[in-house]
This record gives C-alpha cells, sequence and structure tokens, in this order.
C-alpha cells in the first residue's frame, strides 16, 4: 500500500485496514515458523505497511 493511499483514508478506514493487517501478518509469521513461505520479505512488508497506518493514525487524532 502506498503512503497516497494510506493519506487518502478515513480513520475508520485506518483501523479496519489496520486489524486486516495485523491479522494478516500474525498468520503469516505462524506459517513461517512452521514451514518457509515462499517469500519471506512479505512479512517485512507488512510490517512496515502496519507502521505506516498506526503513523497515518496517530497524525489524523
Amino acid at each position: 500500500m502506498k503512503n497516497a493511499d494510506i493519506k487518502n483514508l478515513s480513520a475508520g478506514d485506518l483501523q479496519n485496514k489496520l486489524a486486516e493487517l495485523k491479522a494478516e501478518y500474525t498468520k503469516l509469521k505462524l506459517a513461517h515458523k512452521i514451514s518457509p513461505v515462499e517469500n519471506p520479505i512479505q512479512i517485512r512488508d507488512l510490517r512496515k505497511t502496519i507502521a505506516r497506518l498506526n503513523t497515518e493514525l496517530t497524525n489524523k487524532q
């Protein structure tokens, strides 16, 4: 998700997207512990996207 897309979201949308990505991150992390995922860079990208969403949510509040 790009920064421009994140900035256009409302606070409610940010919270919904944040919850969705956190669940996906947890699932991907667990799957990676059991057996390595094909693209481990996905884990890093999800973590960074979650941080961007948290930052934008803080700025909007």
